[in-house]
């Protein structure tokens, strides 16, 4: 799943362990999160989006990654 965590936590000039201590996770947590090797679970993108003062939704780009999958179906 596509997210800005990485870009919200260079805005803030912040670590990934710095954001990994924050939302209580480990620094390989955040790290897949950013290569999108892993989906952040409600509570963690939760989280996240509380430090960097955005919503889920935005966080976690909602209706892109949506768009993506609507047309991962079209093509079954």
């Amino acid at each position: 799943m596509k997210t800005k965590v990485k870009e919200l936590r260079t805005q803030h000039k912040m670590t990934q362990q710095q954001l990994a201590d924050l939302v209580h996770v480990s620094v390989r947590t955040i790290i897949s999160i950013e290569k999108e090797q892993y989906s952040p679970s409600l509570m963690l993108a939760y989280r996240m989006a509380e430090v960097f003062g955005v919503t889920v939704e935005e966080l976690c780009c909602l209706k892109e990654n949506r768009e993506r999958e609507d047309e991962q179906y079209e093509k079954i």
